[in-house]
């Protein structure tokens, strides 16, 4: 797996250290990218399941109007 290296600003990773109750750096760093992409992941999960139900919604033919 390819590492990258980054600056971050040292008291934005000691409260996410001490938030997420992990002592190294790093760890807390990836648990914290981990965290954002699994919430991302179930996010698309159910925005996909709204956007099927309303395309289907849509496909549907409708009674005349008027």
């Amino acid at each position: 797996m390819a590492k990258v290296n980054i600056g971050l600003d040292a008291e934005l990773v000691v409260e996410v250290m001490v938030l997420a109750g992990i002592g190294s750096p790093q760890d807390a760093i990836e648990a914290v990218v981990r965290d954002y992409v699994v919430r991302g992941h179930r996010t698309e999960a159910r925005t996909e399941l709204t956007d099927r139900n309303l395309r289907e919604v849509d496909a549907k033919p409708q009674d005349p109007q008027g």
